[in-house]
């Protein structure tokens, strides 16, 4: 059994991923093998990054009670999806707060990222959590979800609309599965 969780990294009112989160979260749990979590940042209303010494030297020592509470549940998960808007070219603020808070706990464990915006559906948002990922020795999976003029992505009753994605989904789920499956005999 691995322990997915996924995080929607972004906390503006009436944000749209919501939508793709709820969506990707009801098919996580799906999944054979996996317990799935929702970890909406919305719940962890951390302070902007001030710990007097870096998370990948504090020995899980924080200043700040949140912190520790945020890096405890971190350290829960053997993998991760990472829902996330573009804005301007970039990932949220938020959402670069919460991963900077912690180090060990993201060590060797697996994420994937589901993105949306404009023309390029948060692909650059993705571009860059990759290098993040990497720098806090987390696996970025190849496959993904990105979606395009997310404006456009809800039928009439305000749903959203999946079609086109089941491919991307079953690729997705099946890399982030098997690296978090791989990797927890590792940290072992």
């Amino acid at each position: 059994m691995v322990k997915i969780q996924l995080i929607l990294g972004s906390i503006r009112q009436g944000r749209f991923g919501e939508q793709p989160a709820k969506w990707i979260f009801e098919e996580l749990k799906k999944q054979e093998g996996v317990q799935a979590e929702f970890i909406d940042l919305r719940d962890w209303p951390l302070p902007f990054f001030d710990e007097p010494v870096s998370p990948a030297y504090n020995q899980g020592k924080y200043a700040n009670e949140l912190a520790a509470k945020w890096a405890k549940k971190v350290g829960e998960a053997d993998g991760y999806i990472i829902v996330t808007p573009e804005y301007n070219h970039g990932y949220p603020a938020v959402l670069k707060n919460a991963l900077d808070y912690v180090y060990n706990e993201w060590n060797n464990k697996p994420v994937a990222f589901v993105s949306y915006g404009g023309i390029a559906g948060g692909t650059r948002s993705v571009q860059q959590l990759r290098q993040v990922a990497i720098e806090l020795q987390m696996v970025p999976v190849r496959a993904g979800i990105h979606i395009p003029f997310y404006w456009n992505q809800l039928d009439a009753d305000g749903k959203l609309k999946t079609e086109g994605h089941e491919e991307g989904i079953k690729a997705m789920f099946g890399q982030l599965i098997s690296f978090a499956k791989a990797l927890k005999t590792l940290r072992k």
